[in-house]
């Protein structure tokens, strides 16, 4: 064969190759969102899928699919999806993700994290890193970390501003056993309940109160209509991972993988402004929950004490669950950052 016609065969095999690829790109990647197209962590799917569709040209087509939609019964399967192939990517809960990848409940430990300073320097850092090193080995690439928030309590039966206060109350918790553990320490009676049958049962009240972020939940879903109670005890945070099956990703070109990724890490920015707006700096998202009826409670630093050291028992036990030495990590982050 000549060498012209061995440039030639080549050129041809390349234009193949190129074509071959673009082909195999799905005309539909399904993404998994627990909450609904509203608020922030809903309304982070649709951006996120808009910026792909649009600088991937057209090419990646991304659906999100709201309200658990996906779910195979519980919300806590969704990393389980992912491997299957019935999601292809998920804005997913640390809470949700945790029942799977045990280490992620480190962001449930009661009353860990004070504030988003700690927070930040704890995904930012060492632990972050190997959190996302632990995923890929789970078959799930963390492309960017979002936020829910800090759970805030809510209830229709009382004001709560001790541990005793909780004696009895039926809260609708996420179906991850440290949840289960915490509010039986303080004396609740927990309920482990999807969010798409959450809504029913508060409006019906066969459940008191729920636990969950402000502007990601409370707000967009006026929980006030139903609940006129609110605790602010940031007894534990929840990080969204905007997470894709590892298997999806490497189908992509290394092009296509940096257009999704930076994607992610745009939306993810948006996202993490829109859960913390009135709540870092201002009280302005207390205030709309004062203005439609809500008798907001926050804790005073001894106040919250009480709570943390109700459920001490808790915290030890899942420090050992979790490990021992990536929990001693996390503290060590924490205080460096409550220093600066």
């Amino acid at each position: 064969m000549s060498h012209k016609k061995i440039i030639l065969f080549l050129l041809v095999l390349i234009f193949f190759a190129a074509s071959y690829s673009h082909a195999v790109y799905k005309p539909e990647y399904k993404l998994s969102v627990v909450v609904g197209p509203t608020g922030p962590w809903g309304e982070a799917a649709a951006k996120f899928a808009s910026i792909v569709k649009e600088k991937s040209g057209g090419k990646i087509n991304i659906k999100p699919y709201y309200n658990g939609q996906l779910f195979s019964g519980k919300q806590t399967n969704e990393v389980l999806l992912l491997k299957l192939g019935v999601a292809d990517l998920a804005l997913g809960s640390t809470i949700n993700w945790s029942t799977t990848i045990k280490e992620l409940n480190l962001f449930s430990l009661p009353f860990m994290f004070s504030n988003y300073r700690e927070l930040d320097a704890v995904l930012d850092g060492k632990v972050g890193k190997q959190l996302a090193s632990i995923m890929e080995q789970k078959g799930v690439i963390a492309l960017a970390w979002g936020e829910n928030g800090f759970r805030e309590l809510t209830n229709s039966r009382k004001k709560i501003v001790s541990p005793s206060d909780l004696d009895g109350l039926k809260i609708r918790v996420v179906g991850s056993p440290i949840f289960i553990d915490i509010f039986k320490s303080l004396g609740a009676n927990p309920a482990s309940i999807n969010w798409s049958e959450a809504l029913t049962a508060l409006q019906q009240g066969t459940v008191d109160g729920q636990e969950n972020p402000i502007n990601s939940v409370i707000i967009p879903y006026k929980l006030w209509q139903m609940q006129n109670n609110i605790l602010i005890w940031h007894y534990a945070i929840d990080p969204i991972i905007f997470g894709i099956s590892k298997a999806i990703w490497n189908s992509f070109s290394k092009k296509d993988q940096e257009i999704i990724l930076n994607a992610a890490k745009e939306t993810a920015v948006w996202q993490k402004a829109q859960a913390r707006k009135g709540l870092d700096k201002s009280t302005e998202s207390l205030d709309i929950l004062r203005k439609n009826g809500m008798d907001v409670v926050v804790l005073s630093g001894k106040e919250r004490q009480a709570f943390k050291e109700k459920t001490k028992s808790v915290y030890e036990k899942w420090r050992k669950e979790i490990g021992a030495s990536l929990v001693d990590e996390v503290e060590k982050e924490i205080k460096g950052a409550t220093k600066k």
